[in-house]
């Protein structure tokens, strides 16, 4: 996969083409461009910059465990099992792009960046969607000793 043009790095590319529909790639690259200058703007004193905002947000809403179904003897069980890396990043930007997608914002770049200033200050949708996860795994511990 090539780097994006303006930060040259490979992450951002991954995250466009799943923000990208159509294939409108440049599009994407636009909105996803726009949302970082707007983080910009919102990121008050920090002294972070945007991409860095970005890829914070991007690491809070990585979940580490998920429960998979599994029929064990007659009976469905929620499993809790680890997560691959790639997996914890490819979950992550769909949760990302799709709870900013549900926003009530103007644009889709507005909409992003306010998901990803919410997700970097562990609030919003994708962080709930991230501990909802977890609480979830945590209550069905008991049933870990069913993954083989």
């Amino acid at each position: 996969m090539l780097p994006d043009p303006k930060f040259n790095d490979q992450l951002v590319t991954r995250f466009v083409n799943n923000l990208m529909l159509d294939g409108k790639k440049s599009i994407a690259f636009k909105i996803f461009y726009d949302a970082l200058d707007i983080v910009e703007t919102k990121k008050g004193e920090t002294e972070k910059t945007a991409l860095e905002i970005w890829k914070d947000a991007l690491t809070n809403v990585m979940p580490h465990v998920e429960v998979r179904s599994r029929r064990v003897g007659g009976a469905n069980f929620q499993i809790p099992m680890p997560i691959r890396a790639d997996r914890k990043i490819s979950m992550a930007m769909k949760w990302l792009i799709s709870y900013s997608k549900k926003r009530n914002d103007k644009s889709m770049a507005l909409k992003l960046a306010n998901e990803v200033v919410a997700a970097s200050r562990e609030e919003g949708a994708a962080f709930k969607k991230k501990s909802d996860t977890h609480k979830m795994a945590e209550a069905n511990k008991a049933f870990s000793h069913f993954k083989f």
